[in-house]
């Protein structure tokens, strides 16, 4: 997404948080991809503050929980749910964009996540959008952008490969272990879309094969 909105022209702030995830190994990459498209780099520290306490429950911030292979079409990715996680990330990422000027914000919810997640459906973004400006009026005006919003993996991968994306230097894997374990849901549309895009996947994986579709 960062990639695809520097070609339109924007000029990049770039966000992260932590907020107690097993995959934090995710800030990393993201703070090296925000050098390479010079871009200033924040994180944003949720689990220092408490946060991680609160949501507990979910196999990406409850290390009691375990985080389970395959498809997201199958039942048992609900439990990968972070209650509230982009209404919350997107509340602090908006009052940000206020004290820096900017226009929009930027989030990379894609057509995937709507069966397991509502917080990256449209009618959340559209209510989002609609309830921010009422929080900032008399501040600022902002545009919440969601450019794959209507986008599989693999139309976002063909898209990366026209923009020369590094994607060995990307990170999706939910267990955040020293390699992809291959076989998280995470992984598990990773490897798929990279195949359905028919471009050459760069990640380097635990397992050689992934799960089944079920």
């Amino acid at each position: 997404m960062a990639y695809s909105l520097r070609a339109q022209g924007y000029r990049l702030i770039a966000i992260s948080f932590d907020y107690g995830q097993r995959h934090r190994k995710e800030l990393e990459f993201a703070e090296q991809m925000a050098a390479d498209l010079d871009a200033p780099w924040t994180l944003i520290d949720l689990h220092a503050a408490g946060l991680t306490s609160f949501l507990t429950g979910s196999a990406l911030t409850d290390e009691t929980v375990t985080v389970p292979d395959g498809h997201y079409a199958d039942e048992s990715m609900r439990i990968t749910v972070v209650p509230n996680r982009n209404a919350i990330m997107l509340s602090i990422a908006c009052a940000l964009a206020v004290t820096r000027d900017a226009g929009a914000v930027a989030f990379g919810a894609h057509a995937g996540d709507h069966f397991i997640y509502p917080d990256c459906r449209p009618e959340f973004v559209h209510a989002f959008e609609s309830m921010v400006n009422l929080a900032v009026d008399g501040l600022a005006t902002l545009e919440i952008i969601t450019p794959f919003l209507s986008m599989t993996k693999t139309a976002i991968v063909e898209l990366g490969s026209e923009l020369n994306v590094p994607f060995e230097r990307t990170w999706s894997c939910y267990k955040g272990g020293t390699l992809h374990c291959g076989t998280c849901g995470t992984c598990f549309e990773r490897r798929e879309a990279f195949a359905q895009a028919q471009v050459v996947d760069p990640t380097t994986y635990e397992t050689d094969a992934a799960p089944a579709r079920t």
